[in-house]
C-alpha cells in the first residue's frame, strides 16, 4: 500500500501532533480553572440543571451519565495531563492502537465538556479543536507513515476555516468590500491585546492593505493548499504568517494558534528534516488502512452541510451540524463594529445606593476597564467571562441567562467567581449593592496617551443594571 502513506511528511505530522496536544493542554487547563463559577454545580449555568433538559443524543457527554464538581475537575485535569504527555511525545512510544486510544480519549473528554458548556463554550474554536482532534486519532504515530487521506482531510479543514471566513466577510459588512474594516476592528474587537492600540493607529492606507491581504489569504491562498509542492507549502506559509499577524494584534484564544497548527501538515519539510526514518516506510496494518478509509468517507459525506452553507447566500458562521462536532462550518467578523461599549461593574458597601456614594469598580483580567491599564496578552488562554462581557455590552439579550447569577455571586462574595476577576475591590466583605453601567470606549490618540497616560477614553452612556442587592432572608412567618 505505497499509495496509503506519505513518508516525506513525517516531520509535518510530528509538529502538528505536538502543537495540537499543546492546544489541548491550554483548553483543558482553562476548563479546570474556570468551570466551578461558570458551569459547576453552584455555577451561573449549572451542568446538572442543563442535562435535565438536554437529551443525550443532542449533547452526548460523560456528564450526562454522572456529574459532580470533583468528577469534572478529574476529567479536566486528566485531559491536561494526557495532552502534556502527548505533547512530550508519549504517543510515539506506544503501539499504534494505544496512540490512537490516547488521542480518542482526549477528544472524548473535551467533547464532554463542550457539549455541557452552554453559552460559555459556544465559540467556533471549540468545534475546530474537536474536529482537528478527531482527525488526529487517525493520523498514526512514528511506527507508521502519515496516511495520505488524513493529510488531505487536514488541508480540507484549514481550507474551510479560511475560505469560510473569507466568504462571510465578502458577503457581510460593506467595509470589507471598500477595505475600511481595519479602521475600526483593532479598537472594537472582543479583547484587544497589548499591541492593538498601535495597530489601530497605523496609517489608513496600511489598513486598506491589511483588508486586501486578508481577502487574498482567505479566498485565494486556501485553494493553493491542494496544488503540488512547493506551492502548497508556500500557501501554508502565507496562512501561518497571516495568523501570526492576528496573534500580535489581538486575543482570539487558541483560534489563531490552532489554524497555524492545521496549516503545518501541508508544508513539505523534506529539505529541512532529511530522509524519513525507516519506520515511516513501514506498511500500515490492514485494519488501520480500512479505518482511515472509512473515516475519510464519513468526513466527505458530512462535508455536504458545510459546503452547502459556504455556497449559500445566507451563509452562517461557526455552526456544528452534528452533536459530535465532526465536520463544521467556520467564519469570523462578518460584521465589524464601529463603536466599542463596555460594561463597568461596581459595588458599594453603603447602606443606601446613592449616585454619589462610594462605588468601587471590579476589574476584569482581559476586557477593558481602567482606562490607564494597557490591554494584556492572554491568548491562547481563553477568558470566557471576559469574552461574554463583550457580547453582553452589544445586547443584554446575550447575557440574559447568566448576568443575573453573576451579580448574585458578587453580592455573595463567591470565591470561585471572584477568581475569574482581575481585581476584587471588596477583599474583606462583599458589597451591599452592585450595579452595572454602560460606557463608550475608544482608544486615545498619541497626544492623549502622552498627556494622560491613558490607553482608553471612556464616557458614561447609561445604566445597564440598577443597584441590586441580595434579597433578605425570609422571616419564620414568611417561610410558613
Amino acid at each position: 500500500m505505497d499509495w496509503f502513506t506519505a513518508p516525506g511528511y513525517w516531520l509535518g505530522r510530528l509538529v502538528f501532533q505536538r502543537a495540537l496536544a499543546g492546544v489541548y493542554l491550554v483548553a483543558f487547563t482553562a476548563a479546570a480553572l474556570q468551570f466551578r463559577a461558570l458551569i459547576g454545580a453552584r455555577g451561573m449555568l449549572p451542568v446538572p440543571l442543563y442535562v435535565r433538559h438536554a437529551p443525550f443524543r443532542a449533547a452526548p457527554s460523560l456528564f450526562q451519565l454522572h456529574y459532580s464538581d470533583r468528577f469534572f475537575a478529574a476529567c479536566a485535569w486528566a485531559g491536561a495531563a494526557l495532552a502534556a504527555a502527548l505533547a512530550a511525545g508519549a504517543g510515539d512510544l506506544v503501539p499504534l492502537g494505544a496512540a490512537m486510544a490516547m488521542w480518542a480519549v482526549l477528544w472524548l473528554l473535551y467533547l464532554s465538556i463542550v457539549n455541557v458548556g452552554q453559552t460559555w463554550y459556544s465559540f467556533g474554536w471549540e468545534s475546530l479543536l474537536l474536529e482537528a482532534g478527531f482527525l488526529a486519532v487517525f493520523l498514526g504515530n512514528a511506527r507508521v507513515g502519515p496516511p495520505v487521506l488524513v493529510l488531505w482531510l487536514l488541508r480540507w479543514l484549514v481550507f474551510r476555516v479560511e475560505f469560510g471566513a473569507g466568504l462571510i466577510k465578502l458577503r457581510g459588512d460593506a467595509c470589507w468590500r471598500d477595505l475600511t474594516c481595519l479602521y475600526h476592528h483593532h479598537e472594537t474587537q472582543p479583547m484587544p491585546g497589548p499591541l492593538s492600540w498601535f495597530f489601530h493607529h497605523l496609517p489608513k492606507p496600511l489598513h486598506r492593505v491589511e483588508c486586501a491581504a486578508n481577502h487574498v489569504t482567505q479566498l485565494l491562498v486556501p485553494v493553493l493548499l491542494f496544488t503540488p509542492q512547493p506551492v502548497a507549502s508556500y500557501a501554508a506559509g502565507a496562512i501561518v504568517a497571516t495568523q501570526l499577524w492576528l496573534v500580535a494584534s489581538g486575543n482570539f484564544a487558541w483560534l489563531n494558534w490552532l489554524t497555524i497548527t492545521l496549516a503545518l501538515p501541508a508544508v513539505d519539510f523534506t529539505g529541512l528534516a532529511g530522509p524519513p526514518p525507516a519506520a515511516a516506510f513501514r506498511q500500515a496494518p490492514v485494519w488501520f488502512a480500512v479505518l482511515v478509509c472509512a473515516v475519510t468517507a464519513l468526513v466527505l459525506f458530512l462535508s455536504r452541510h458545510p459546503v452547502a452553507n459556504m455556497v449559500s447566500r445566507r451563509q452562517v458562521m461557526n455552526r456544528s451540524f452534528d452533536s459530535l462536532h465532526l465536520v463544521n462550518t467556520y467564519g469570523a467578523f462578518g460584521t465589524v463594529g464601529r463603536i466599542r461599549d463596555e460594561i463597568v461593574v461596581e459595588g458599594t458597601a453603603d447602606a443606601l445606593p446613592r449616585e454619589d456614594g462610594a462605588w468601587r469598580e471590579y476589574g476584569f483580567k482581559g476586557k477593558p476597564g481602567d482606562p490607564r491599564r494597557i490591554p494584556r496578552q492572554f491568548a491562547p488562554y481563553h477568558l470566557r467571562l471576559d469574552w461574554l462581557m463583550w457580547f453582553a455590552a452589544l445586547s443584554p439579550g446575550y447575557a440574559r441567562d447568566w448576568f443575573g447569577p453573576f451579580v448574585e455571586r458578587l453580592l455573595a462574595g463567591d470565591r470561585d467567581t471572584l477568581r475569574l476577576l482581575g481585581h476584587n475591590p471588596f477583599p474583606d466583605a462583599p458589597p451591599t449593592y452592585v450595579r452595572a453601567r454602560l460606557y463608550r470606549y475608544r482608544f486615545t490618540t498619541w497626544r492623549e496617551l502622552r498627556e494622560t497616560g491613558a490607553w482608553w477614553h471612556r464616557r458614561l452612556l447609561r445604566e445597564y443594571l440598577p443597584p441590586t442587592r441580595l434579597a433578605p432572608p425570609a422571616s419564620p412567618s414568611e417561610r410558613e
